[in-house]
């Protein structure tokens, strides 16, 4: 009797790792892969989107630029050209949320620095003051990888033109003077094709986890 239980209990695991093998593969054809959000301008806040553009429900891409990084580099979306960048507005004489964004950026940096298809891109809103010495002053004095994080000043209007109707992230177009250089804590995730695919608060860690995560479900877009 024992040895007629015996031979049925080999069929009986190998059954048993079957089933489980059906049941996860079924549950994985049944669950979606986890995509992220394409951003349109009207699905912003109108206050970080300049009226030219607020009512654009498809087609929304970076726009081209020109800027020069802290080595005096110029800076096209060339650079960027298939990949995945974060990016972000600040000043380097900022005393509220700036410190606190840039050491973010640090540590992101620190998570991507051997990732070959994330870069980091971070504008100033200050140009005026934030000359390419100075922004070479402050990469150094926060350990910027130059290979890795382009930090860019440039014309003031161009810059806010992109804050604004590019990469929907300010409140102001500064155009009301040198000291106008209302910006917003907004880390913006941009996929290879330029489209952006999140928004987060870059002075709150947990934020900065949730950018983390997301920007794993996009790279793995590319993979599909």
């Amino acid at each position: 009797m024992l040895q007629f239980f015996s031979k049925f209990k080999t069929l009986g695991i190998v059954l048993l790792v079957l089933s489980v093998i059906i049941i996860y593969a079924i549950y994985t054809l049944l669950t979606p892969e986890k995509r992220l959000p394409v951003y349109q301008p009207d699905m912003v806040n109108t206050e970080l989107v300049d009226t030219t553009v607020q009512f654009v429900r498809k087609y929304h891409k970076i726009a081209d630029f020109e800027l020069y990084n802290q080595n005096g580099d110029t800076i096209t979306q060339a650079f960027y050209k298939d990949k995945i960048y974060i990016a972000d507005f600040f000043f380097t004489t900022c005393l509220t949320i700036c410190p606190i964004m840039t050491n973010h950026m640090v540590k992101i940096q620190e998570e991507i620095k051997e990732d070959p298809e994330v870069l980091l891109l971070s504008h100033t809103v200050f140009p005026v003051a934030d000359s390419v010495p100075v922004l070479k002053e402050y990469a150094l004095e926060k350990g910027v990888l130059d290979s890795k994080w382009n930090l860019v000043t440039g014309d003031k209007k161009h810059i806010y033109e992109l804050a604004r109707k590019s990469y929907l992230a300010s409140k102001s177009d500064g155009d009301g003077g040198p000291y106008d250089m209302i910006h917003t804590e907004n880390f913006v995730l941009v996929d290879k094709k330029s489209q952006i695919r999140g928004f987060y608060d870059g002075t709150n860690p947990e934020a900065i986890d949730d950018l983390m995560k997301d920007l794993q479900i996009l790279k793995a877009e590319y993979k599909e």
